[in-house]
């Protein structure tokens, strides 16, 4: 078992011993969103590193950091890939509700695909609090899990020719977009992904620039910390505190394992 496989199953909390199955999977999404967090605060402190396999590890697997989609799924990418399984990144853009149209950022969100017998499914583990906790599979299907309903549907687009449609546990009545990906183009290296940190760092529309910000699901829901507030959702119910700087410091340890 080479380093990454042995420390991403330490990370999340799977036997080091067994093959992980396609069965498994719902078990390991789950595990992984869980654990690690979807976060920023490189990219706010400026300490960001180039994208390479073993930045990664560094990052996510021996400092037991978080990270954002390009990291996230970075990196269960290349577990999956140890483990055996026909897998592949891909690019997409991400909607944007209040405009009601795609993000003017580009292909900055970052998604796995899986061929598992003749059939593709959609993995991601890096879209914050809307996790399919699931394989969603690019034929329409709906899959449920214990942060909603999801599914994949075929819609040629200027940006790609599949989207992420969800409806996300205790907040959505209706489906809406979560992002479209363009399956006929894979990534072929993660550096490819110092483009996409490059523009998070850089763009002046960029989410992750400003504020910092650290979020979760939970057993029961989800926790998120800003600078301002630290807000968990428990079963529907929503909990919201003030936050300070020094109070940020302590909830980051005390709820994400982040110092």
């Amino acid at each position: 078992m080479d380093e990454l496989n042995e420390l991403f199953r330490k990370r999340v909390g799977i036997s080091k011993k067994g093959r992980i199955t396609f069965e498994h999977l719902d078990t390991v999404l789950e595990k992984t969103a869980k654990t690690i967090p979807f976060e920023n605060l490189c990219i706010i402190e400026n300490r960001t590193t180039d994208i390479t396999k073993g930045n990664l590890v560094n990052k996510m697997l021996m400092k037991n950091e978080g990270g954002l989609c390009y990291e996230l799924n970075s990196i269960l990418y290349f577990f999956l890939e140890a483990n055996g399984f026909n897998v592949n990144l891909v690019r997409g853009v991400i909607f944007n509700h209040e405009a009601e149209d795609w993000l003017t950022l580009g292909r900055t969100h970052v998604a796995i695909l899986l061929n598992h017998e003749n059939e593709t499914f959609l993995v991601d583990t890096g879209f914050g609090g809307n996790l399919p906790l699931r394989p969603v599979p690019l034929n329409g299907r709906t899959i449920t899990s214990n942060n909603g309903e999801f599914r994949v549907s075929r819609m040629n687009n200027k940006h790609g020719d599949y989207i992420l449609e969800m409806k996300i546990k205790h907040k959505d009545q209706d489906w809406r977009i979560g992002y479209t990906f363009d399956s006929k183009q894979p990534v072929q290296e993660v550096s490819e992904f110092n483009e996409i940190q490059k523009i998070l760092i850089e763009n002046e529309e960029s989410p992750f620039n400003k504020n910092p910000l650290v979020t979760q699901l939970t057993a029961k829901g989800n926790k998120t910390l800003t600078d301002t507030t630290f807000t968990e959702w428990v079963d529907g119910e929503l909990k919201k505190d003030k936050v300070d700087n020094d109070r940020f410091k302590e909830l980051a340890k005390l709820y994400f394992g982040l110092e």
